[in-house]
């Protein structure tokens, strides 16, 4: 049953994902890296192509709002694609629960602030070719990273949350409460 509504789902998490980043919003709380994740985790029962869905938000959302220096927008989309690997190395090695997914979401948080400040540092010219320009790069960009973190957790709260509660609602309705209880409970 998953693999016939995932498509459904993913597509509407797209959307958001678009719409979120053409409206005005706390920068980087944004919803690309919870569709990253997600998108990882759930991959592994349909096709591994999934796992492109963030960089085809981010490029249809990149036509509206603007591009930026190539370099560090391939980081930013290869970042986006290593979070959906982590997304799915979460389904492989272990189950995706509570705790998990939130481990998985803060590593993704800090694979992205990482990447994409190293980029920025790298490519950008606004810092110091040296350590010291590397470090001030990533305290100028800490308090980017707290919203990072925040929209992280609440946008694969919200996916996760959302795919899991109508998947369980569709099992219930299609096999009864009996069935939905035993599931529930492994």
């Amino acid at each position: 049953m998953n693999k016939k509504y995932f498509p459904l789902f993913l597509l509407v998490f797209v959307g958001i994902s678009i719409v979120a980043r053409l409206l005005p919003h706390i920068p980087n709380f944004a919803p690309v890296a919870a569709l990253a994740l997600f998108a990882g985790v759930y991959a592994s029962k349909t096709s591994k192509w999934y796992l492109f869905t963030p960089v085809a938000a981010m490029l249809v959302s990149d036509l509206f709002v603007g591009f930026y220096e190539p370099r560090t927008m391939a980081v930013v989309y290869a970042s986006f694609f290593a979070i959906g690997l982590i997304g799915l190395a979460v389904r492989r090695v272990c189950e995706a629960r509570l705790h998990t997914l939130a481990l998985a979401t803060l590593a993704g948080s800090i694979l992205f602030y990482l990447t994409t400040n190293l980029a920025v540092w790298a490519f950008s010219g606004m810092y110091a070719p040296t350590v010291d320009g590397l470090l001030l790069s990533y305290y100028m960009a800490l308090p980017f990273f707290k919203f990072t973190i925040l929209g992280d957790l609440f946008y694969v709260s919200l996916f996760f949350g959302i795919y899991e509660f109508a998947i369980s609602l569709m099992f219930k309705h299609n096999y009864g409460p009996a069935a939905a209880t035993q599931t529930n409970s492994n």
